[in-house]
Parts: structure tokens; sequence; C-alpha cells
């Protein structure tokens, strides 16, 4: 039993001694790579500049029907809503007021006729007698006074009684004079599109026109789009600009004239319009994804430089064109805007690009041959 702990103690020991010894080193972790980005390169290109208006639907005319005589409506001749044409009649009025007035009116003429024809057969008796000293001067020019007033009589008396008669014809006739109108007839066809546009807008245009970097378009095209989101099919083009500025909202009036052949605008309808301003004969446009903002929410761009690695741009984008912002400073034809990865990398950071083309066209599967 001696002899075999002794035997024991030893290889306990060798083990132990085993245990505390060193331990082999661990491999260093390798350098990281150059992250995969997928970049698009930009240039210069015609850009179409736009812009969005909203505004409301207005008659081309609007005429209210007010009554010029006193008479009671026997009838209304048309349905509220419908379409009327020129010369139709409205309302039937009871006539016995206003034929009343027409008979008073034929006597009143034919009082001033009677009364003429006496003062014309005076006048040729008295230029026949002052041919012969038979009355004196002063007679016959009283003579001859006399009946022109009469004439003069008879010619009230005429408009008077075709007056009466175009009232009749012209219906809508219920108390002269008031204050309510009987109805209210409108034109649609075509119609006014009221727009609000904004003279900082104005402003910035005109810099740019008067600087030559934009060209203006013919004649301002606009198109309509309707509350549902279609687009209206007729064209439409301004009419005139209002030429004050309403001070308490920094805009004016810009009236537009479309076809309504449908009456399918209607007055009070929104509407929103796309005008085109002008041609950005050297635009340069960056998509939307690669356009980012920092805390305090200026816009920022990573792009490759020639290093391959990653630089943060300030950028300056105006509005968005399509999928894309167009960009004002910051950026120009060349630089390789990074619009994937972003996520990934820092400022600074190496990365391996990929043209966002070329990255499409790996990702589409290939085409399945034709049938035999």
């Amino acid at each position: 039993m001696p002899s075999k702990i002794s035997f024991l103690a030893p290889l306990a020991l060798s083990a132990m001694l085993a245990a505390c010894g060193p331990s082999p080193a661990a491999p260093s972790p390798a350098a990281p790579g150059p992250v995969p980005v997928t970049t698009v390169t930009l240039k210069t290109e015609p850009v179409t500049l736009t812009r969005e208006l909203s505004g409301r639907v207005a008659a081309y005319l609007t005429a209210e029907v007010r009554p010029q005589v006193t008479g009671i409506v026997e009838e209304r001749l048309f349905t509220e809503g419908s379409v009327v044409q020129q010369g139709d009649v409205l309302y039937r009025l009871d006539d016995a007021t206003v034929s009343a007035d027409v008979a008073s009116a034929k006597a009143s003429l034919a009082r001033a006729e009677a009364a003429y024809e006496s003062a014309r057969l005076s006048a040729r008796r008295s230029a026949e007698l002052a041919k012969v000293n038979a009355v004196s001067r002063q007679a016959n020019e009283n003579a001859i006074a006399a009946q022109q007033q009469a004439r003069a009589e008879v010619g009230v008396a005429k408009a008077a009684l075709e007056r009466s008669k175009s009232s009749v014809t012209q219906g809508a006739l219920v108390t002269a004079n008031q204050a309510t109108a009987l109805a209210t007839v409108q034109q649609l066809d075509p119609a006014y599109v009221d727009l609000s546009y904004s003279s900082a807008e104005l402003l910035e245009l005109r810099r740019k026109l008067d600087a030559g970097t934009v060209t203006s378009g013919a004649n301002l095209p606009l198109s309509l789009h309707l509350e549902d989101g279609s687009t209206y099919s007729q064209p439409a083009h301004f009419e005139f600009y209002d030429a004050v500025v309403n001070p308490g909202t920094g805009s004016f009036l810009v009236r537009a004239v479309v076809p309504n052949p449908d009456s399918l605008l209607q007055p009070g309808m929104y509407v929103r319009a796309t005008v085109q301003e002008g041609v950005r004969r050297n635009g340069l446009l960056v998509p939307q994804q690669g356009i980012t903002r920092d805390p305090k929410g200026n816009a920022t761009a990573m792009v490759v430089d020639a290093e391959g690695k990653a630089r943060m741009r300030q950028v300056q984008v105006s509005r968005t064109i399509g999928s894309s912002w167009l960009v004002e400073e910051g950026l120009e034809a060349g630089d390789r805007v990074i619009v994937e990865g972003l996520q990934k990398i820092r400022d600074g950071a190496p990365v391996k690009a990929q043209e966002a083309a070329a990255a499409a066209a790996e990702a589409a599967p290939a085409a399945s041959p034709s049938a035999q």
C-alpha cells in the first residue's frame, strides 16, 4: 500500500503544474474590410420645375334674377339646379297688375298722340297766317314750341309702354326693387379656378429667370387634380394675376380658365394645380434615400472619395422632383452619393462601392428561356 501511494502523488503534482502553466495565445481579430455600399453617380440634366397650388372652382359668369315690377308669381318654370338656356322663361306671373300698367301706358300714348296732332295742326295754321302777318311772330313761335313738346310727350309714352312689355317677357317679376334675388344663374362651361400663389415663390422664380438658371415655360402650362387624386382631362390656362398681394396671407390670386363640358367642376370644389414654372438646364438630382438630416435638421449626404472612403457633405436641397431632391449646393456632377448601406458606415470609413444600376442588374433574375 505505501508504494502505491508514493506512485500517485507525483502524477497529481504533475497534473497540477500542467494546469497552472501558460495557455497558448489567442489569434488577434482580422482588421475589418471595406463595407459594401450602393452609390449613384450624379450628372446634370434639364429639370422641369413645377409648383403645386391649391384653389377653388368658381363660376365663369353669375347673374342674379331680380324682379323689376310688382306681381304675383304663379309658376316656376325650371327645376332648381338644372341647365337653362338664354331666352328661357323662369317664372310665370299673374299679369293682372302688369296688364293694367300696359293699358294705362297705351292710354297715355293715345292721349299724347292726340295732343301732338292738335299741336301740329295749330302750328301749321299759324305758319300760314304768319306769312300774311295775320298773327304775331310770338304767337307763331308758341305754336311751334307746343308742337315740339307734344312730340316729346309721345316719345315718353312710347317708352313707358315698351318698358312694361319687356318686363313681362323676361319673367321673374314679383316685387319691384326687392333685395332678394329670385334665382341665381351661373355659367359653368368654361369655369374659373382661383389659385393662391405665394409672393415669396414668385420672387424666387423671377430671380432665377433673371439669373438665367431657369428658362420660362410657355405661358406657364398647368394641370388640375381633383379631390380624389385623379387628373382632370381638360387643359387649363391662366387668365390673369391679381395685382395686389393680400397682406394677411402674403399671397395673391391667380385665376385660370378650364373647359367644363360635363359640369364635373362645380363652384366651391377644392382642386390642386401643378404649374410648370420653367426648366433648369443644368439641374442636379439626388435620390431621396441619399439625403439625411443631422440633429439640427441640416441636409447631409455621404459620398465616396477618390480613396474609396465615405465622406460626409453638408448640402442644400430645395424641392422634390419625383423621387429625387433638387440640389442647390454641396454636390456636383460626378459625385458618387451613397444611397444604400448608410447605417453601416461613418465618416472616413472605407467602403466598397457599387453603382445602383449594376446592383439592380445583378439582383434581377435571369430571363427564362423561350419555349421551344
